[in-house]
């Protein structure tokens, strides 16, 4: 099966010189499943010229709100939508969930209780309790009505959403272990876009075990189940 990783955003060179770019996260993520990957880089309007160009998309997380006014974002609600519309599965990824749950009737906004950064325990439907990596303060606040809530905790209401078989979309980061959080917060620090306590707090945790492996297998599921694989 072939997924295309729609980069939505990019890691910052800090992070990158060590850990590699979103698309290189994911495939170590999603190891072991026999996935094929194209690249996307949509943030810089680089767009597939078919939503049936790969079995399934992948869209990733971004420094841009959903609400922004960016060149790529209509551009990125409309692939979205067309993907929806013709049942090719999309998994969405922090900006990713926010996108999708955007482009199909949602509502997106910056939250008001501010940042979740680093690990977080969530209560995840059919798996049970979960941690997994946060990185962000934009939330969706209302889902879209063809979404099913499938994950939360006392932070973020719709922290998973899923759309049938067509739309599988995570809050948090599971391409994000430990290392990488690491070193997102000491790139971070002192930028004064980020709270210290929330960068201190998130550090402080971040050689706590996750449940990383756990959700790479969720959408592994995901995409196999929707491709028509009886057997994921």
């Amino acid at each position: 099966m072939k997924i295309g990783i729609l980069e939505c955003g990019h890691t910052s060179d800090e992070v990158a010189a060590e850990h590699g770019h979103f698309p290189d996260m994911f495939s170590r993520l999603l190891d072991g499943y026999d996935f094929t990957y194209a690249n996307y880089d949509v943030e810089h309007m680089e767009f597939p010229k078919s939503v049936h160009a790969c079995d399934g998309w992948l869209l990733t997380g971004s420094k841009h709100g959903a609400y922004d006014r960016e060149p790529f974002i209509p551009h990125l609600e409309n692939f979205i939508r067309d993907s929806y519309a013709d049942s090719v599965p999309m998994v969405g990824i922090c900006f990713g969930h926010q996108i999708i749950a955007q482009a199909l009737g949602g509502k997106v906004e910056k939250f008001a209780g501010g940042w979740g950064l680093g690990l977080n325990s969530y209560d995840f439907e059919s798996v049970g309790e979960v941690q997994l990596n946060a990185w962000h303060q934009d939330q969706v606040v209302e889902k879209p009505a063809d979404a099913k809530q499938i994950a939360k905790n006392e932070f973020c209401e719709n922290a998973a959403l899923l759309y049938g078989k067509k739309a599988f979309t995570l809050q948090p980061h599971p391409e994000f272990n430990g290392a990488i959080v690491a070193a997102y917060t000491k790139a971070k620090r002192g930028t004064q876009d980020y709270p210290d306590a929330g960068l201190d707090e998130a550090f402080a945790r971040h050689k706590q075990p996750d449940s990383n492996h756990v959700m790479g297998r969720q959408i592994a599921k995901f995409f196999l189940q929707a491709h028509g694989d009886k057997s994921a």
